[in-house]
């Protein structure tokens, strides 16, 4: 099922770095030492959004990804 809240996602297992894209903004955040078993709860999760808030979301140490528009 589509997310209305998360647009896009990307998993880099080396680095087990989790990227997370947003609707609201288009902002993209990296979180840190993801195991490869949350990413893929996290793609087969019926309701993307509600395992991000419950399973990542203040679990894991992230930073926002300057992207284009910002200033």
């Amino acid at each position: 099922m589509p997310s209305t809240s998360i647009n896009k996602t990307e998993y880099d297992p080396a680095r087990r770095i989790l990227s997370v894209w947003f609707v609201a903004g288009g902002k993209r955040y990296e979180f840190e030492e993801v195991p490869p078993e949350t990413y893929a709860a996290f793609r087969s999760a019926f309701v993307k959004g509600r395992f991000f808030n419950d399973h990542i979301r203040n679990r894991f140490r992230y930073r926002r990804v300057p992207g284009e528009g910002d200033s």
